[in-house]
Order: structure tokens, then sequence, then C-alpha cells
């Protein structure tokens, strides 16, 4: 499940948003390496919080129960508007991309096509359990195939691309750069902590997680460093730089336009993957949200014939539409990737808290505590900070949604205490 929610659609993609920043081949792998670590530490951090409270809902129980209700209420509040709806919008941009190979299409045609395939994977999902699942282990199978496929054409077929010699006067990648360019690859290593919202129906999930979580990572590091280098291989850094369906170029260059319409096939159903399994995954703590009285009542509802949370899922795939139809693919994830990271370090500071409580024993500690949790946390503020100082405007709307969660918050609060003690 971790190897499957992380490796989607992106890693077909994101390279190019990340070569813009460090225009080296030897700086871009080292992002992928540093992104990888980060994911690690992050991995272990949530490890040990999933086996502190081995129960449904992820990040959000973990914030309630560590720091306080309100920033548990911030994270799915800032899932919804920003963070969540957010991945599924960058990635049905990516599906349509990709639809593109074999359509062409303008940008209002990318845009429909990423929003046709949000609301029919919302209805597969609405109609139960099941199919998604069924439809998750297919495409998960496809997106492994996609991968496997590309780095066997590139040990086959693979010819080395004509390279510039390097200039003597090149600037070097400056410290701003080369965190924007690991921002930008952070968003492909997003969905590693979602494995933990499923904690309540996992058998042994004290020490069935934390292994799931740091396995899958190191793995998920592993495929997109030697897809990177495989990308790095077969074409010039410029136009991977200047591609927007960098798999499918590397497959032309290899093995012609059939060799890049096999990929792209495979790409649409990666991206399919992602979709459904972050459309599945998120209607879980909005629903618990509501169901605990942090949400509106009427969404914790359970559909009498197919029996899932249909009016979570209604919602979210309306809103990500919203965020398809108005947003670009670039400030789609920038805003994933600041905003999920500034509550991955409010998550570390949370574990810290922990820490201290007496008769605290979880079944799994962090590897190299306190020194990971300190480095993941200080490297998710700097990650966010300058996310946040590249493009102020953007920046200041995605926030806004999160800040005016907590005078939801408090106002939602008095009122049911209100209620309550009325009744």
């Amino acid at each position: 499940m971790v190897v499957g929610i992380i490796i989607g659609a992106s890693i077909f993609v994101q390279p190019s948003e990340i070569n813009r920043h460090v225009p080296t081949i030897p700086s871009v792998l080292s992002v992928w390496v540093v992104a990888g670590i980060l994911t690690l530490f992050g991995s272990l951090v949530c490890a040990e919080l999933s086996s502190a409270f081995p129960r449904t809902g992820g990040v959000y129980v973990f914030l309630k129960e560590t720091l306080s209700p309100a920033c548990g209420f911030l994270w799915g509040w800032a899932m919804f508007w920003s963070a969540h709806s957010g991945i599924i919008a960058a990635s049905s941009v990516i599906f349509a991309r990709y639809v593109g190979f074999f359509i062409p299409l303008d940008n209002i045609g990318i845009k429909a096509v990423a929003i046709t395939g949000i609301l029919a994977l919302s209805f597969v999902n609405y109609l139960g359990v099941r199919q998604g699942s069924r439809l998750q282990t297919v495409v998960t199978i496809s997106k492994l195939v996609a991968i496997v496929l590309l780095l066997a054409m590139v040990l086959v077929f693979g010819v080395p691309a004509q390279r510039q010699p390097p200039a003597a006067d090149a600037v070097p990648v400056s410290f701003r750069e080369f965190v924007l360019a690991i921002s930008a690859a952070l968003f492909t290593f997003g969905g590693w902590h979602m494995v933990t919202y499923t904690a309540g129906e996992t058998r042994d999930p004290r020490k069935t997680i934390p292994k799931a979580l740091v396995i899958g990572s190191l793995t998920v590091t592993a495929c997109y460093v030697a897809l990177n280098a495989a990308y790095l291989y077969l074409l010039p850094l410029e136009q991977v730089t200047s591609s927007t369906r960098v798999a499918a170029d590397a497959a032309r260059a290899m093995a012609g336009p059939r060799g890049a319409a096999g990929i792209s096939a495979l790409v649409i159903l990666s991206a399919v993957g992602v979709l459904n399994g972050v459309i599945l995954a998120g209607p879980r703590t909005y629903f618990a949200m509501a169901d605990e009285g942090l949400a509106f009542g009427w969404l914790a509802h359970i559909h009498p014939r197919f029996h899932t949370p249909d009016r979570t899922i209604l919602i979210q795939a309306l809103w990500s539409c919203v965020l398809v139809a108005t947003g670009t693919y670039r400030a789609l994830f920038t805003r994933v990737v600041y905003t999920e990271w500034l509550f991955f370090a409010l998550m570390g500071i949370g574990l810290f808290r922990l820490r201290r409580r007496a008769g605290y024993s979880p079944a799994y500690r962090v590897w190299g505590y306190p020194v990971v949790p300190v480095l993941f946390i200080g490297a998710s503020i700097v990650v966010a900070t300058i996310q946040i100082a590249a493009d102020p405007g953007q920046a200041a709307t995605g926030l806004l949604f999160v800040v005016l969660g907590l005078p939801v918050y408090y106002l939602w609060v008095r009122t049911a205490h209100a209620d309550h003690r009325l009744s």
C-alpha cells in the first residue's frame, strides 16, 4: 500500500519541475536522494506515532492526541481545502496530459479531461469499497509494470543522449533553488503517511505499519533515483527540463512512437491508480471528523445500499474539480507541499511531547531519536518557508484557507457546547 500510494503519475512528469531549479545531473540526482531521506525520516516519526495510536485517521489522530484537538481539526480542514484535494487535482492534470498524447488537447481540454477523471473515479468509490479496491489492484500492478518496462527498455535499447560539455562559467546551484527542487521532488513522495489512515483495519498495526513505512519509503527512493537516472541517460538535460511528458519522450527516444504510446498508456493507468487511492482515503478523515462532532453531522452519512461515506466522497470530488478549473499544475503541487510539510513539522513536535508522558511505551521507537525527529522538523520548516517565499501571493491564498479553520473550529466547539448545555 505504501509503494502503491507513493509511486504515482507525478514521477512521469515532475522531473521537469525539478530540473528547472537544479540544471546539472549530479544536483538532480542529489535532490532525489535527499527527498527520499526526508521521506524516510518522516516515515520513522509517523511509524512511532502509529504504533502509539493504532486507530484509523492517521495524521489527524496524531495531531489531535499529541498537540490539541484544534491541530487535528486544522489538518482535516487543510486536507480538504488544500492538501488532499490538491493531490487529487494535480494528479488528474497529469492523467489528462498523458491522455493528450493520444488526443490533442489544449489547456481547456486538459482541465476538462482532468475533471471527468475525478468524477468518474469518485463514482466508482461511491459504489463501494470493493469496486475501488479491485481497481486499485489493477492500476498498482500497471504502474509497477510501467517502471520495470521503462528501465528494461533502457538496458536493452538505451543509447546515451548527446550532451553539451558543461560551460566554464556555469552558475552554481544556490541553496534556495536546491530546496525548491527538493520541494518539487517531495510532491512525488506524497502519500507515504496515508497507510496510517487504515491502522484500525490493519492486522497487528503496531508492528505492521512501521515496517511498511520504512521498507516502502526505501523502495520508492530506489525506484525514483533509477527512473531519473534513466531519463537523464536517454535525453539531454534541456529536453527533460522542457518536457511535460518525460516518460513518453524517453520511451520515444528508445523505441519510437510505439514505445512512447505504450508507456503513455501505462502512465494513464498509473494516474488512475493514484486518483483512486487518494479519493478512497480522504473521505475517511472527513467522515471521522463529522462522527466526532468536528464537522457537519450530515457528512457522517453512510449510503444505505453501497455502505460508503457518500457525502464526503461527493464534496471532495466537487472541490477537487474546482481546484482543477481554477489552478495551474505548478500552483496545485506547490500548495500541497508547503501545506503538508508545515503540519509534518507539527507532527514531529507532537512526538517530543508524547515522549514526556508518564507510562509512554510504544511498540516502535524512532531510530536515531532525538536527532532524526529534529532534522525532520527543521527540514520541514525550511522546505515550507522557502516554498512560501518563492511565491508569496499564491502561498497567501493557500494558507488563508488553513488559517480560516482556526476561528471556524472555536466557533464550532462553542456552538456544540452551547447545544449540549441546552439539551
